[in-house]
């Protein structure tokens, strides 16, 4: 019986999150509480990649991180970002974080309608003559570098902050008595191996968010009972729910 769950995310800041719906759906307890947690890196280890961020002309943000860790890295090298700089994002809610540092202008910020970097490069396309610069964190693939390549797009990736594991401490060890383990990264199962060195599953559900997440976890030896997204359920929230109807009723 699923009675206690714990979602390796932060709250989510809106009431009407489909978590909320499930918790009080099936009587059960959701614990919000990340694995891992976002650093930036020095400016030293950002000058070391010797990228000068004003010999770029457009920024692509594949998250509100990217973004955040960008402009904080500008003001830290005292570098004055221009008034035609132009900025491209996965999503629309990406875009619209922009706002915290920058007027928001139609004109110099793009974005995706699916949220996946294969819909946001045809309009990068349209601006061929930019150069790009990518700002990631140390955890990343290649996948949107060799997108870029194949549209022969000027681009530079660049380190800008870092994942690390977000360490439980010694009571959150002691009371850690969970039904389920939701992931959405293999860094958070590498941080689950780190914490909890002799962790034995036995009757615990492990859920994992995308094929990278799923990899990690079958990897490390773990059983996963929700493999999400799938073709029926795109969302942890749908897969979960759906798993929750068959085990509970």
């Amino acid at each position: 019986m699923i009675k206690k769950i714990l979602v390796s995310q932060p709250k989510p800041t809106s009431e009407k999150s489909p978590y909320f719906d499930i918790a009080n759906k099936f009587g059960v307890e959701l614990v919000f509480r990340p694995f891992i947690k976002v650093e930036p890196i020095s400016s030293k280890d950002f000058r070391a990649q010797k990228v000068n961020i004003l010999d770029y002309t457009a920024v692509v943000f594949t998250s509100r991180h990217a973004i955040d860790h960008f402009f904080n890295m500008a003001k830290e090298l005292r570098v004055t970002i221009p008034e035609d700089m132009k900025y491209f994002c996965v999503t629309e809610t990406i875009a619209l974080y922009i706002q915290k540092y920058v007027q928001y202008r139609k004109r110099k910020v793009f974005f995706g309608e699916t949220g996946r970097v294969d819909d946001l490069v045809p309009t990068m396309v349209k601006h061929k003559a930019e150069k790009y610069l990518v700002p990631m964190s140390d955890v990343h693939n290649d996948k949107l570098s060799i997108l870029l390549d194949s549209k022969k797009l000027q681009h530079r990736e660049c380190i800008m902050y870092k994942t690390v594991s977000n360490d439980f401490t010694p009571e959150e060890v002691k009371t850690f008595d969970y039904d389920m383990l939701i992931f959405f990264s293999p860094s958070g199962i590498e941080s689950l191996c780190k914490n909890f060195p002799n962790f034995k599953q036995g009757e615990i559900a492990i859920a994992t968010f995308g094929p990278t997440t799923a990899k990690a976890a079958k990897d490390a030896g773990l059983r996963l009972d929700i493999e999400a997204p799938s073709e029926k359920y795109p969302s942890m929230t749908g897969a979960l729910q759906h798993y929750l109807l068959e085990k509970q009723g």
